[in-house]
């Protein structure tokens, strides 16, 4: 025991207060100039991005054979949405640097085992925060989309058209919600994992919560996702599947109970 207490030891070296904080600005410096570098690259590509996140709604247009068109109605909506999807993509692109840097600046004052400890949860955040926005964007828009679309009526018989004219604006902010909320609630299992490994909540603790955990992931689902049943079942039957993931995660990482 004597040896693995003298191997999980602290790196760091003894510095003043003013260095620690010299150190963070750079830090902070150097993920705000990794950020206005996407941001600017991002910005070059809007109009490719933009695209991209808009593909999904034209995949059906296309499939019902109909040109659409999408509109702006103020001067000034289509540069802020250009704005808006550089900031979108520089976010993405900027935040495993932002991260390297926060954890360069935080791992020296961790002990060797706490840095073992932490390393898979950096890992599968981010990788979980993907697999959130690829099920939004592949599965749940192409659904939800056509699911929307739907409420158009061609009008005849002296009654009016009702069809859909979707503004670039409004339709950003619902993909960016969307893949943001499914992005955040599918770190679930890293976060419930890294309560388990410091003692907060237990195995045994979540699958007696289970059902109440259910009804949670619905009442997420609505908050989080507009108001389709659709598009909250497709946010809350993966939480779910992802709290019973967590209820595993949990059982592997918790303490194990000293034995005498």
């Amino acid at each position: 025991m004597a040896k693995t207490d003298e191997e999980d030891v602290i790196d760091d070296k003894p510095m003043p207060l003013l260095d620690h904080l010299i150190e963070l600005r750079t830090r902070l410096l150097w993920s705000a100039a990794a950020f206005m570098l996407a941001f600017f690259v991002c910005y070059y590509f809007s109009g490719n991005i933009y695209r991209f996140l808009a593909q999904p709604l034209a995949n059906i247009f296309r499939d019902n054979h109909e040109a659409r068109r999408m509109i702006y109605t103020s001067l000034t909506e289509a540069f802020f949405t250009y704005l808006k999807v550089a900031f979108f993509g520089a976010a993405f692109i900027s935040f495993p640097i932002a991260a390297s840097q926060l954890w360069l600046f935080i791992a020296p004052g961790l002990y060797r085992s706490e840095k073992r400890a932490l390393a898979p949860f950096l890992i599968a955040s981010p990788i979980l925060f993907l697999m959130g926005a690829a099920l939004a964007y592949y599965f749940i828009f192409p659904v939800a989309w056509k699911f929307f679309i739907s409420f158009e009526s061609p009008g005849g018989n002296g009654g009016i058209a009702i069809q859909l004219d979707a503004k670039v604006g409004e339709y950003l902010d619902l993909v960016m919600k969307l893949i943001f909320a499914f992005g955040i609630a599918f770190q679930l299992p890293v976060a419930l994992s890294l309560m388990a490994k410091v003692g907060i909540v237990t195995s045994a603790g979540l699958k007696k919560y289970r059902r109440y955990a259910i009804v949670g992931m619905f009442v997420i689902a609505a908050v989080l996702a507009p108001p389709d049943v659709i598009t909250q079942c497709g946010l809350a039957f993966p939480l779910i599947a992802l709290y019973e993931l967590s209820i595993i995660a949990a059982k592997i990482v918790e303490p194990k109970p000293v034995e005498d």
